[in-house]
């Protein structure tokens, strides 16, 4: 038994009638992601990242790490609004971890880099970051993680639709 049941046991006692059958899940996924949260943002700020900063240079490694990716991409790749991707990007230029240079494909648009700062600085708290994850994944046999990823991928995908793979940025003549 754990703090939803007690929850569910009280909703159950005071609205009879009343199926709050999904706030087991769902309230198990909030309290999780909590958890998830706190750990997570202590493993980023020990590089002295945040998420959203993390989230760029991810991103940027992941995606195109030698050629960079435009503006748009990159906001499409993260799921935020321009003005918090340009944001972004020009907090992490002021810091050194990432550079604008002109699009040779299109010399109205720029793109984006990773820095060799920046290059370092993600590699290193991704290991970290991946280490942190693995242990909080510790509590459940490999089997269970596997359903487990399977029944999030499906609940997301219905939530979500399908998702498309960001493109660098034009290809070169």
């Amino acid at each position: 038994m754990d703090r939803v049941d007690e929850i569910l046991a009280q909703w159950a006692r005071e609205r009879p009638g009343l199926d709050v059958g999904p706030m087991g899940p769902i309230g198990r996924v909030l309290r999780l992601s909590r958890h998830l949260m706190r750990a997570l943002e202590g493993t980023l700020a020990r590089h002295g990242l945040s998420f959203a900063s993390f989230d760029v240079l991810a991103t940027l490694r992941r995606s195109a790490p030698r050629d960079g990716l435009s503006p748009s991409a990159l906001m499409a790749a993260m799921m935020v609004t321009s003005g918090t991707t340009t944001h972004r990007i020009d907090q992490l230029e002021a810091q050194g971890l990432v550079e604008r240079q002109p699009n040779p494909d299109d010399q109205r648009s720029v793109i984006v880099l990773l820095s060799p700062r920046g290059r370092a600085l993600i590699d290193a708290a991704l290991e970290d970051y991946v280490a942190c994850q693995a242990e909080l994944m510790r509590a459940l046999p490999k089997t269970e993680r596997a359903t487990l990823s399977s029944l999030l991928r499906t609940w997301l995908g219905a939530l979500e639709g399908p998702t498309e793979a960001p493109t660098a940025r034009t290809k070169r003549l």
